[in-house]
């Protein structure tokens, strides 16, 4: 018996076939059977074995067709092969001189190991310096025999078959053979890794693999690429089967999705198929992903999170981005000024304040939103915790008397922000934020989406411009820890537009709970200080912003729409938010509301709601008062920002697409008409499921003041929920 078997597929490399056999029969140590694997009797690369075979006992050629492959021509050379321990040689490489000397030196003092790993070098075929991958990826290990447990990042499948030297009674007991495919050697060595239970390393180079120029097949475009994604379910579904540790698990998980997502990176390589590939990887991803999981830092963690969304759109764009923006954004706290800079980084260096909160709602426009609900129920509930909000220089007048506050980009900012337990924000914090270790950060955004989000905008021009680097993005998303939703619509795309590692929080929106807690007193005084005229009915017209418009547009001449729709309509103008138009105003039948500091009291206020496609219908539901839907360029908007759902199919009102509709509704009554009523009913049950007035205080019980989930208020049914009554009577 033999101490090596060397066995050399020979399939397209007749010419250089010659090369790979001399270093063989060239080694100093002889005591070895070569065991070429030809095509045919008749292929070119079989005449030149035939001759080796004349001249050399040592060599015993056998033959597999080409159809069964690579795999194939290896797993016929694994029957034929006596030798104690296998090596694998592809048919245009060598054997450095004196390699089976050293492997034989090795396995003596380590015993007839399970697998004998050793270093290899990559040398281009014509030019450019020869490279040692091996010598970085093997790790440190113990000088001798060790058991994979004591190294789980040694999972074989970042390794080459021809790589090691497989003990042959340990392939046989174990039925240990390559799979079929192009990437047979991550199935082949990932199975023989999990299955060994001594492994030694020599830590020398013993094959020279030559580097094609146009490069290995591995490398050039087509569909065959898909099966990497074979090799890894096979991978994944045998640890599971083992019961594989998750010491080791981990390792072998990220192992595999990194060379995929590596694949996934190089599109023209999948030849068109790349979203079929990225669709297949994020589903065996979901599938295998280890109990516990979270994904590596920097980069690499923000692809780990978009493959596990399915976002493929939004990893194309990460590609094409900054790679290190993610990295500077976690790591690098980056406030203006070196005095300030500096004081930041001491103060991060403090201990956290355990009792201090930071808020900030729209970028610092004001008290307002959901931060502002979740505010002043911490003072009901948890009276303990010191809150700061953060506004900018010309927000400040706006703050309530009473509240604390800081103006963004003060020394004051970023020591509450080095400082906080608790972050709490309806957008992002700045760019230099860091994640403290054991602060909190709650996200609770700002509505509920219809228009595209986050990563998921990533192939709209305009929209993508406008957001800059979903890397960036996605580090922000890293420091959340909680993420508020008001229904199940909602959960399912904050996960897809910001996929992270946060806990969604079905909670409501803390922002809407005034709508089930306000009364007609409420309603009537709110009415007063925008200066609606008693006994008008008050229409709110919120239009959303168009990121292909460059300045606010009305999109509607309201002084027409008055005029047509009845004497007793007044229009409350609110714009988005992006636009500020100075304070509210009350001119005739048109009142300017939108710097009114709270869009739930100018919400209280109307009657009835037009909108377009703002995420403001989805609050005002939930006083379930009329809605209208004025989409005069429902294809537009579409086109250049893109939906979640078609909103014309199921809109919470009558839909309109001209001025001359819109007016008509309310002129005929139909705008509170039972049609109206009926797809309301509908738009509620679906957008309105968790909001019911008790949204601020589940976040302060579950997040200021760590309560068990009994503790927690459940969800009040949306059929024995009460809004806050209009001011007029309509027919609902």
């Amino acid at each position: 018996m033999p101490r090596f078997s060397i066995i050399v597929p020979s399939h397209g490399v007749a010419g250089r076939l010659s090369l790979a056999l001399d270093s063989v029969l060239a080694q100093s140590f002889g005591d070895f059977e070569l065991v070429p694997i030809c095509d045919a009797p008749d292929a070119p690369a079989a005449d030149v074995v035939a001759g080796y075979a004349v001249r050399d006992s040592r060599v015993a050629p056998v033959h597999s067709p080409p159809s069964a492959g690579l795999a194939g021509a290896r797993n016929t050379g694994i029957r034929a092969a006596n030798g104690t321990h296998l090596l694998f040689l592809d048919g245009d490489d060598v054997l450095v001189p004196g390699a089976l000397a050293a492997l034989d030196a090795r396995l003596t003092e380590t015993g007839d190991v399970d697998i004998l790993h050793f270093e290899h070098e990559r040398t281009p075929w014509w030019e450019g310096e020869p490279t040692n991958p091996a010598a970085l990826l093997l790790p440190k290990t113990p000088p001798g025999v060790f058991s994979p447990d004591q190294v789980p990042q040694l999972t074989g499948v970042q390794l080459p078959a021809w790589s090691a030297a497989y003990r042959r009674a340990f392939l046989t007991e174990h039925r240990l053979a390559f799979p079929d495919g192009h990437f047979t050697d991550v199935g082949f060595c990932g199975l023989a890794a999990m299955k060994a239970e001594q492994v030694a390393v020599e830590r020398s180079v013993v094959v020279r693999h030559l580097v094609r120029r146009q490069g290995s097949r591995l490398g050039l475009p087509g569909e065959h690429h898909l099966e990497l994604l074979d090799q890894t379910d096979l991978l994944l579904t045998r640890a599971a089967q083992q019961g594989l540790s998750a010491d080791r698990l981990v390792p072998l998980f990220e192992q595999l999705f990194a060379a995929a997502l590596k694949t996934a990176a190089h599109p023209t390589r999948l030849g068109g198929r790349g979203r079929a590939f990225f669709r297949r990887a994020s589903l065996l991803y979901r599938g295998h992903r280890p109990a516990g999981h979270r994904p590596p830092g920097g980069s690499l963690g923000v692809q780990h999170r978009l493959l596990a969304s399915g976002s493929y759109a939004a990893f194309r764009a990460l590609r094409v981005a900054n790679r290190s923006a993610t990295r500077a954004a976690e790591h690098l706290p980056r406030p203006r000024g070196l005095r300030t800079r500096l004081l930041y980084a001491r103060d991060l260096r403090r201990p956290l304040d355990e009792n201090l909160a930071v808020y900030c709602a729209y970028w610092g426009r004001g008290y307002a939103c959901s931060p502002a609900a979740i505010h002043a129920m911490a003072g009901q509930l948890a009276p303990h915790v010191r809150s700061v909000f953060l506004v900018e220089p010309d927000a400040v007048d706006s703050v309530p008397e009473g509240i604390d506050h800081a103006v963004i980009g003060s020394r004051r900012y970023w020591s509450v922000l080095a400082r906080a337990k608790y972050l709490v924000n309806n957008a992002n914090f700045a760019e230099g934020v860091v994640k403290r270790p054991g602060s909190v950060h709650v996200q609770t955004q700002h509505g509920t989406p219809l228009k595209k989000m986050g990563v998921d905008q990533s192939t709209y021009p305009v929209v993508a411009a406008a957001t800059g680097s979903f890397a960036k993005l996605l580090g922000r998303v890293d420091r959340w820890d909680y993420n508020i939703s008001s229904n199940s619509h909602s959960t399912q795309m904050w996960e897809r537009a910001f996929p992270g590692s946060y806990e969604q929080l079905e909670y409501g929106y803390p922002r809407n709970d005034v709508f089930y807690t306000a009364t007609s007193d409420d309603v009537a005084r709110i009415r007063r200080e925008l200066g609606v005229p008693e006994g008008r009915t008050a229409v709110l017209y919120a239009p959303t912003h168009r990121d292909h418009h460059t300045g606010f547009e009305t999109g509607l001449d309201l002084e027409a729409f008055c005029d047509a729709a009845g004497e007793d309509v007044v229009v409350l103008l609110r714009a988005h938010y992006f636009y500020d138009r100075g304070p509210a105003q009350g001119s005739g039948r048109i009142i300017d509301v939108t710097a009114h500091r709270s869009a739930e009291d100018v919400c209280l206020a109307a009657d009835a709601l037009v909108t377009d496609y703002s995420s403001i219908m989805f609050d005002y539901a939930n006083l379930d008062r009329p809605i209208v839907v004025y989409a005069d360029d429902w294809e537009v908007y579409q086109e250049t920002r893109g939906v979640y759902f078609d909103l014309l199919q199921a809109p919470p009102g009558p839909v309109t697409r001209t001025p001359e509709e819109l007016a008509r509704v309310f002129r005929d009554g139909s705008w509170a008409g039972p049609e109206s009523t009926a797809a309301r009913t509908e738009f509620r049950d679906r957008f309105c499921q968790f909001d019911d007035g008790y949204a601020a205080e589940r976040v302060v019980r579950r997040v200021f003041l760590a309560q068990p989930p009994e503790a927690i208020p459940s969800v009040i049914p949306l059929a024995q929920r009460v809004p806050a009554p209009a001011a007029t009577l309509v027919r609902k």
